[in-house]
């Protein structure tokens, strides 16, 4: 069997049971690895370019490979005659040449350890499903440790923003012409209430359950329960741009619920005013009542540091993406006394996920600490010799 042929084969086993992010991902490492596995160069008259994109978006895409185009079609007929057998992953120089391709950008340099490490995770799914199915005697992969990049999941403490700062960027969104009010909102419900993006976009208005207007306690609720992942339309099954899936880490229609504080309980109150809308309609629409794009959201975001931010913080990390907002509310939970498995349950991670991501950031406690150790006491003086 060719490498290419087990490639496909692979996919289409792999299709039914991931998501639409987990296909692409897929879709991206056998591309790379297709071509590391070529047994003669590209012909001069393939644009590099147009190779990957046959590959990636037509070849590894079980719903839409038989959609490739007629120049598509001739790529992949070339690279389907000219890919090596499933033999050569017993060359270990063959081996070394796939890893190292997988773990490469276009132009040589090492790429992110996240991405290298998740297509070698994938290639090792791979060459798991050749050994079961008997197209391989063994997992040619190397094992242990050092033989994957190192990556850490703690959080960038120089991406938080504080107070001020966060206020200065929500203010300039809810100031923009074109849906800042309902962008607003959206932010600050990242903000304060730290839902992930997708799960955010997902809501609907009776998912906020807010107190009466004239009521003393302002505090109110909301409930998460499912997530609205966009991941393109190539990639899903009905060809919808979004995803619907449940919350990350839990099981199927499971749901979580977080207080929601006054501060933001008067900006949804005002949002869902404004907007007119009904119980059952997307809590924050675009604007022809669709769901919020992910496109718009970051592009006033980044627009937001552009403006607000000067260029020596614009050019750093703080605030870079729109889950920021969400790393910034859970530090700060933490950082304001918020028992660890109260954030969690809030946050929808397990206890040690939260502190690996977020210890390091929580401050405030240090001089307290330093009061408990020193009431322990120091060594007794130890007599003159």
């Amino acid at each position: 069997m060719s490498w290419y042929d087990f490639a496909l084969q692979f996919t289409d086993a792999q299709w039914h049971r991931t998501s639409g992010n987990s296909r692409k991902n897929v879709a991206k490492a056998l591309m790379t690895s297709t071509i590391a596995l070529l047994r003669t160069p590209l012909p001069a008259a393939f644009n590099p370019v147009d190779v990957r994109t046959a590959l990636r978006e037509f070849a590894f895409n079980t719903r839409r490979r038989e959609e490739a185009p007629p120049e598509k079609a001739v790529i992949l007929k070339w690279v389907e005659r000219n890919t090596l057998s499933m033999a050569a992953w017993e060359e270990p120089a063959k081996v070394d040449a796939v890893l190292n391709a997988v773990s490469s950008l276009l132009d040589g340099a090492p790429a992110a350890a996240s991405s290298a490490k998740r297509n070698r995770r994938i290639l090792n799914v791979a060459m798991e499903y050749a050994v079961k199915h008997r197209v391989l005697r063994s997992n040619p992969l190397p094992k242990g440790r050092g033989t994957s990049p190192k990556t850490s999941s703690a959080v960038d403490k120089r991406a938080l923003l504080n107070r001020s700062q966060a206020a200065r960027l929500l203010g300039w969104v809810r100031r923009r012409p074109r849906g800042g009010q309902r962008l607003h909102a959206f932010l600050a419900t990242m903000y304060y209430a730290g839902p992930r993006p997708e799960e955010a976009v997902a809501m609907v208005v009776h998912d906020v359950r807010l107190p009466d207007e004239d009521a003393e306690d302002q505090w109110g609720e909301l409930l998460f329960h499912t997530a609205q992942l966009e991941v393109g339309r190539n990639w899903t099954n009905d060809g919808q741009v979004h995803e619907e899936r449940g919350l990350k880490g839990r099981a199927k229609d499971d749901m979580r619920s977080v207080p929601c504080r006054p501060a933001l309980t008067k900006v949804l109150r005002a949002h869902i005013q404004a907007e007119k809308l009904k119980p059952s309609d997307l809590l924050f629409p675009g604007e022809k009542g669709e769901m919020l794009a992910g496109s718009v959201i970051r592009r006033a975001w980044r627009t937001a540091r552009r403006e607000v931010l000067d260029p020596q913080e614009c050019a750093s990390p703080l605030g870079k993406r729109v889950y920021d907002l969400r790393h910034t509310c859970l530090t700060n939970w933490l950082s304001d006394g918020v028992p660890p498995a109260q954030v969690a349950e809030w946050a929808g991670n397990s206890v040690p996920v939260l502190l690996a991501i977020y210890a390091r950031c929580i401050v405030g406690h240090l001089p307290d600490l330093k009061k408990r150790i020193e009431a322990g006491g120091d060594l007794p003086d130890l007599p003159k010799p």
